[in-house]
């Protein structure tokens, strides 16, 4: 069972969620899920996992971050104004409106019982911010997290400011996607402040579960080991999936889990369920 639900920012933008299990609200601890760059709440396996932890105990919430590109659609990027303008600081500050959003009875009255956040891919890096300034997260897991927040050359940081604008490519539907100078000027005048990764874990102090499949391609499991190495070790878990990728073989549209998604499902559920209980 799911339910919809507009969330209105102090900065009057618009967050689509579904929350799952709402119904347990008042008994069950809450997970949100952080999607990453290109993600969505609807994308591949993010309905499924809804599905699986609220069948397990938790409620779910999962959203869209304002300027993820994805709109009132649901399923495809038909705001690419709003991609193009996209910061990490922005993302940073929906989260910890979500998080307000639960405590505050936006969703309904809660349990008591704390929050523990996943993050996929960039999604990571967001949910270990937040994580770590927030006392309602009682525990966070990343599925192929990013470390590295400056992904892109000094060539391409040139040519990004030269022309206004840089292009990357969705692999799924082929489009070209715009970004415009904002997300690289938010890396780098935070990158020693509020978007310091490491200094976010080493600050995290809470259980925190690794996870990354080992052929990931798009982020490389050395970044998995760089936040490891950061982390505080008898709080820290890792859970490295051989010959698997960044998504754990499921596309979108979803079509099947496979057992090493199921894998992770389940090791997620029980790291959740021993720190959030």
């Amino acid at each position: 069972m799911s339910d919809n639900f507009i969330l209105q920012t102090g900065k009057n933008d618009v967050l689509r969620i579904t929350a799952y299990g709402i119904d347990k609200l008042q008994n069950s601890p809450c997970i949100i899920y952080v999607h990453g760059f290109k993600g969505f709440k609807d994308w591949g396996f993010v309905p499924y996992l809804g599905d699986y932890f609220s069948q397990n105990g938790f409620s779910v919430i999962t959203f869209n971050f304002s300027h993820c590109g994805v709109g009132k659609n649901l399923l495809e990027f038909d705001e690419p104004d709003k991609f193009a303008k996209n910061t990490l600081s922005l993302e940073v500050s929906e989260l910890n409106e979500i998080i307000n959003a639960y405590r505050d009875g936006f969703f309904g009255e809660t349990s008591g019982k704390g929050i523990g956040i996943i993050g996929h891919s960039r999604g990571g890096a967001i949910s270990l911010f937040v994580g770590s300034e927030r006392n309602e997260v009682k525990a966070v897991a990343t599925w192929s997290s990013i470390a590295i927040l400056d992904r892109f050359t000094q060539r391409q940081k040139e040519e990004w400011i030269k022309n206004g604008f840089f292009e990357v490519v969705n692999s799924r539907t082929n489009e070209v996607m715009r970004l415009d100078t904002s997300l690289l000027k938010d890396i780098e005048n935070n990158k020693n402040s509020t978007l310091n990764m490491e200094q976010a874990v080493k600050s995290l102090n809470k259980p925190l579960l690794i996870a990354h499949g080992e052929q990931d391609l798009t982020v490389s499991i050395e970044e998995a080991k760089m936040i490891y190495d950061w982390s505080n070790k008898d709080l820290t878990e890792t859970y490295f999936i051989p010959a698997v990728g960044h998504t754990y073989d499921i596309k979108h549209p979803f079509e099947v889990s496979n057992p090493k998604f199921e894998s992770l499902l389940a090791k997620t559920k029980t790291f959740l369920k021993s720190n959030l209980n």
